[in-house]
């Protein structure tokens, strides 16, 4: 589920550390090779456990056992530290996956019943055993009224279903292109992306241009033309020197998305000569394309030259683009009383009462930050809300099903191939499943205890000479005449009725019971 953030999670790193490096990728090694792991010992456990073995770990399997788990918990607090906002996404796949988890667990703890089952209704009684079945009851029930706690979106009922959201390209089609050039906003168009969103710094000499990072170091080659300035502030550059910056070769070379081995050679080439991008440019490609555009405006620093006029710079740069005002949405909190003409939104989650005081007409709002709930509320007050980053299928499906208008994304050309929510489930439908699904499994349950108690009381009818007897060939050796004898002593001892008989022929071998006593 976190695919769908693993670009904004490597530019956290890369913000912190200031080197652009692919951090997901010990992360998916180190998981994948540790689950595998385990998973394959816990498979194996199971088969022992099923054959009556006892489970007895060599000690490699120990120690790669103990650091697995080092392994895991360092590598979650490490994660958790860096980028504990993600947790939010667990939230958010439990809306999509949590129909399916249910159904998991169910099959899963009724398989696991034939184990408990059989420790529990062994003969010698223990607190241990009353506090398993106990546990694994309340486990059971728990499952069984779990969905009661979900909000799926998806089970609704298909008439009620919205129009599929339009798609802003996020910094263009990132994927395909490097970020905030033209090539990656033509993309982005061609894929069916509606609108175009864009982040803006100004020039040192009053001229917005498209950059996300407050260096030019990650997506230009300013270390090679001005390898002095490249811890410099973005805004610091004038223009002329902005634009002898290549603004795409970075892409061909770290392969953020590891999207640039399907490129062509012609799309390779394109790619890699690409300055950066103004926001004229940008606003003349979206006005062509009969489209929207979505700014992010990084205000200038105090000491700037243009922090008291970059509103006035951006506000000529719309104009002179020729795009339509009611196009252009504006996201700055700043400055708002100015804005005139321009949608206005915000990133910040507000009641519907402070939106309607700042005269905000939209939202744009991180998927975590608002719950199915809070989305329908602000839809009911005819809020419109765009939600971003979205760039997995699944969670594109959510917020279809939660009726939400837009969605901001860096892959329009995976989105493209959504015409429709991955499922979609009426709620009567989903009841029954539910429904069926609990019966069945508690049947299956009660069945295999009620087996495993059957099973358990005709062996206990057996002692080891019993056993034993059935396990030996049927021939004359003193051995086995033994063995019978204990085997009628023993049942002399456990109180054989006075009236029973057990006749065991002479000519076989066998010996002969009666109430008078014991003749061979």
């Amino acid at each position: 589920m976190a695919r769908n953030d693993f670009n904004d999670f490597n530019w956290l790193v890369y913000n912190r550390s200031g080197e652009w490096r692919d951090e997901t990728m010990p992360i998916l090694a180190s998981t994948t090779v540790g689950f595998s792991y385990v998973t394959f010992l816990l498979i194996l456990a199971l088969f022992h456990i099923s054959l009556g073995q006892q489970l007895n770990l060599y000690w490699v399997h120990k120690m790669g056992v103990l650091a697995t788990l080092l392994t895991t918990i360092s590598g979650v607090i490490f994660v958790d530290d860096l980028w504990g906002d993600e947790w939010d996404i667990l939230l958010a796949s439990l809306q999509y996956t949590a129909p399916f988890l249910h159904l998991g667990a169910l099959v899963t703890v009724t398989a696991i019943s034939w184990l408990v089952a059989g420790y529990v209704v062994r003969r010698e009684r223990s607190n241990i055993q009353v506090m398993v079945l106990f546990i694994y009851t309340v486990v059971l029930l728990a499952l069984c009224l779990a969905p009661l706690t979900f909000t799926c979106p998806c089970i609704m009922d298909r008439h009620s279903l919205k129009p599929r959201p339009s798609v802003i390209g996020r910094r263009g089609a990132p994927m395909l292109a490097a970020e905030n050039t033209v090539v990656s906003f033509n993309r982005a168009l061609q894929h069916g992306a509606s609108s175009l969103e864009a982040d803006v710094t100004i020039s040192v000499d009053g001229v917005p241009f498209l950059m996300r990072d407050h260096t030019l170091r990650r997506t230009t080659d300013v270390t090679k033309v001005f390898p002095a300035r490249q811890y410099e502030d973005a805004s610091f550059f004038n223009w002329t020197e902005i634009r002898s910056l290549n603004a795409g070769q970075w892409f061909l070379e770290s392969d953020p998305y590891w999207t640039a081995a399907s490129l062509t050679a012609k799309e390779r080439s394109r790619i890699g000569n690409q300055t950066v991008c103004s926001l004229v440019e940008m606003l003349r490609l979206a006005a062509k394309a009969d489209s929207s555009a979505l700014l992010n405006i990084h205000k200038p620093p105090p000491e700037h030259p243009r922090y008291r006029s970059w509103f006035m710079d951006t506000l000529r740069a719309v104009q002179k683009a020729g795009i339509p005002l009611k196009r252009v949405t504006w996201t700055p909190d700043t400055d708002r009383g100015r804005v005139r003409g321009l949608h206005q939104t915000t990133s910040e989650k507000l009641s519907v009462e402070a939106i309607r005081q700042r005269g905000i007409t939209s939202l744009t709002l991180h998927y975590s930050k608002a719950s199915h709930k809070e989305l329908q509320e602000y839809l009911a007050n005819n809020v419109s809300v765009t939600v971003y980053p979205v760039n997995e299928p699944w969670l594109y499906s959510i917020l279809w099903c939660s009726g939400v208008p837009s969605v901001s994304s860096d892959a329009p050309h995976v989105l493209r191939k959504v015409p429709y929510p991955i499922w979609l489930m009426s709620q009567s439908a989903y009841n029954f499943i539910w429904m069926t699904s609990d019966l069945v499994s508690v049947a299956i349950v009660i069945g295999v205890f009620f087996f495993q108690k059957w099973r358990m009381s005709g062996m206990q009818n057996y002692n080891p000479e019993h056993i034993m007897l059935s396990a030996v060939a049927r021939r004359s050796s003193r051995d086995v005449n033994i063995m019978k004898e204990k085997l009628i002593f023993s049942e002399l001892n456990n109180g054989l009725s006075s009236t029973e008989e057990l006749s065991l022929y002479p000519e076989n071998g066998y010996v002969r019971y009666s109430h008078g006593g014991l003749s061979r």
